[in-house]
């Protein structure tokens, strides 16, 4: 007995790290970003100081957040107990969206100001050590899910989608040359699926001037199929600009299960379900929703909207929105994670 009290006693003493899972949300014409109890819904913290945010990515331990300022051209690095920047990492160029290694090593920013890129940055030394020569300048930037590959979505390049191996930053592949017809005005938002090893699948790539996505075979580097998503009588649709992108923000939740589709036209997400890309129905949300992320749990979707600065809360099983959250200027991209605090 006295053994078993000793040891709990002992338990007890031990500092306990807290874990919380939000959805962290930028604000692209503020300098605000906030986090989203995932769970309530509420706002719970918010980080003041990066203008015109673009990308958001979270270190894998949770400790810290790495944000893009299109603005101040930085990488800004977030400290996640005291919500302060503790580190500015110069870029070369104005930057859009970024993506991080599954160990936290290097952040992956893309440079969309020419001559273009991906800017590397080492997370350990704080600054960057590489830049990845494109020959284009680069929208959107992703690690897939088995940690491979960075895939880059760009605009004007000799492939409008280029894939570099995370272990020497060589490239692997491109497709969707200049010459293929709707893809020159470069490639939108992507998602990934894996297969039951972890290994990437597929790529559900998003083409300007597309009211829908591509299904890209990721093995094969082939298109083998198309989406295109409903249409809605003229005077149901949001209001221009629609920027080129029809259909901007597109994710499949974690358990694998469904794929969620953004439609500016329509200020509508759409759901099928995988792999059978069966349609599953729409909920209307705010207007022009831009980018989609979801809960750990995979029992909620929330889609950031554009036009109407605020966040929607779908119900993934229901498939309805329960919620819509304020937040700041123009929110686009938002990511899911998992914070020490």
């Amino acid at each position: 007995m006295k053994i078993f009290i000793t040891l709990v006693t002992s338990l007890m003493a031990l500092p306990i790290l807290a874990q919380q899972a939000v959805i962290v949300q930028t604000n692209s014409r503020d300098e605000v970003v906030h986090l989203i109890d995932a769970q309530t819904h509420e706002i719970v913290g918010q980080i003041d100081g990066i203008p015109v945010n673009h990308g958001a990515a979270a270190a894998p331990d949770g400790s810290e957040l790495y944000f893009s300022s299109e603005a101040k051209f930085t990488l800004d690095v977030v400290d996640t107990k005291s919500l302060e920047i503790v580190a500015e990492i110069a870029l070369s160029g104005r930057p859009n969206n970024i993506s991080i290694d599954r160990d936290g090593s290097h952040v992956y920013v893309g440079i969309m100001q020419e001559p273009g890129g991906i800017d590397v940055i080492d997370t350990r030394q704080r600054e960057k050590v590489h830049h990845i020569d494109t020959g284009s300048r680069v929208h959107n930037t992703y690690v897939t899910p088995d940690g491979r590959f960075v895939v880059a979505g760009t605009f004007g390049g000799e492939g409008n989608l280029d894939v570099f191996s995370t272990d020497t930053w060589e490239r692997a592949f491109q497709i969707y040359p200049p010459t293929s017809s709707d893809a020159m005005d470069g490639i939108r938002p992507i998602a990934f699926d894996t297969r039951p090893d972890g290994s990437t699948r597929n790529m559900y790539v998003q083409i300007s001037n597309v009211h829908g996505f591509a299904v890209v075979d990721f093995d094969t580097h082939v298109e083998i199929g198309r989406v295109i998503l409903p249409s809605v009588p003229e005077d149901q649709m949001d209001p221009p600009p629609y920027n080129s992108a029809p259909a901007h923000g597109i994710g499949v939740a974690p358990d694998q299960q469904t794929i969620w589709v953004c439609s500016r036209w329509n200020g509508t997400v759409y759901a099928y379900s995988l792999p059978e890309m069966k349609f599953l129905g729409g909920v209307k949300v705010g207007s022009h929703p831009d980018w989609i992320s979801f809960s750990p749990d995979s029992r909620y979707a929330y889609a950031a909207n554009g036009a109407s600065d605020d966040v929607s809360v779908i119900d993934i099983t229901t498939l309805t929105e329960v919620e819509r959250i304020k937040v700041g200027s123009a929110p686009k991209r938002n990511i899911s994670a998992i914070l020490a605090r």
